[in-house]
């Protein structure tokens, strides 16, 4: 993590500053991709005879689906059977569905997502009946292993790359719907702790909070009201999101409005938000890649080496990539995405 104050680089501008960590960032991550790869190709691994519940608190997400369908072909690939349940964005519906779970007495499983205070209690449940829990982006002390991106280092580069571009100084909308779910808290507090160096730079009060289901079209809506509170060009300077699908409607609320002048930020890589990136005229700055099918595929692989005896660590990361309107081409190559052009 590159240091303000350390001496060593005290030759450089701040604005040089923030952009050689944000890109060193990302190069890092970049470059970590085919390691992780590698390291997914386990030999001996199986889970025949396992029957292996997969809890998502939802799918219509690009992100979401991609860990969910992933999870179900690894546990088929290695024999088990998959018991996949997909809540469908309902908190009633999720914790029903792990009481469920749990009174199958699967050999193990697996929640994708899910607002903390909803779902850790069935958990703990779930441990307390001797049955394994992993996780998917859920910061919970009763998951035995959890499968995330670093979310500390996306949070700060992300921040790190929105403040150079905006040269230190300006107005920033911030969205914060999520704070209860993990991932999300850690990258906002990230946004707050870079920020809280450049004083010029305010989030305006109050943060919108994005919503499930209908992102895109209330983001729009919210965007749309904050550019008639805001009419001046220069008087907002960047829009914020946890996620890409709130960026997504913020995105298009801009260009409507004719207020492309405004950069827009978010994470996952969801194809049609990497493609806005990829676009030179569009608004949208930056999106943070993530690799939710390797997510996914490494969760069930935690599950089999658990199951076979082994110990695993309390966190496994897999790598993310932020792109920009300078790398997006070559990211979106490396994920094997290919509707960005």
């Amino acid at each position: 993590m590159t240091d303000i104050n350390n001496n060593s680089t005290a030759g450089l501008g701040r604005r040089d500053l923030l952009k050689f960590g944000a890109a060193a960032g990302a190069a890092l991550a970049g470059a970590s991709l085919v390691g992780a790869a590698a390291a997914r190709a386990e030999d001996g691994l199986s889970l025949a005879g396992k029957r292996i519940v997969i809890s998502a608190a939802g799918t219509d997400h690009f992100f979401d689906l991609q860990a969910y369908n992933a999870q179900i072909e690894e546990v088929k690939r290695l024999g088990g059977e998959p018991i996949a349940l997909d809540a469908g964005r309902n908190d009633g519906k999720l914790v029903s569905q792990l009481q469920t779970a749990i009174a199958q007495k699967p050999d193990a499983i697996v929640q994708l997502l899910g607002t903390l205070t909803v779902i850790d209690p069935l958990l703990k449940k779930a441990r307390d009946a001797g049955i394994p829990v992993l996780t998917i982006d859920v910061g919970s002390t009763n998951s035995l292993n959890n499968s995330t991106s670093d979310n500390w280092g996306i949070g700060k580069d992300l921040a790190l790359q929105l403040v150079s571009d905006i040269g230190g100084e300006g107005n920033i909308v911030v969205f914060n719907g999520f704070y209860g779910v993990t991932p999300c808290a850690i990258r906002y507090d990230q946004l707050v702790n870079v920020t809280k160096y450049f004083p010029k730079v305010k989030i305006l009060q109050p943060e919108l909070r994005d919503v499930i289901p209908n992102t895109v079209q209330d983001a729009f809506t919210q965007i749309t009201a904050i550019l008639n509170k805001y009419p001046e060009k220069g008087s907002i300077k960047a829009i914020w999101s946890a996620w890409d699908i709130s960026q997504l409607g913020a995105t298009q609320a801009l260009v409507a409005a004719g207020r492309t002048e405004i950069r827009t930020y978010g994470v996952d890589g969801s194809p049609e938000v990497l493609q806005l990136v990829a676009d030179k005229t569009s608004p949208a700055a930056a999106d943070v890649a993530q690799q939710p099918a390797e997510l996914g595929r490494t969760a069930i692989q935690n599950v089999a080496k658990l199951l076979a005896g082994q110990t695993l660590p309390r966190e496994t990361y897999v790598p993310a990539i932020l792109a920009n309107k300078a790398n997006v081409a070559e990211v979106t190559k490396k994920l094997g995405i290919t509707q960005a052009g």
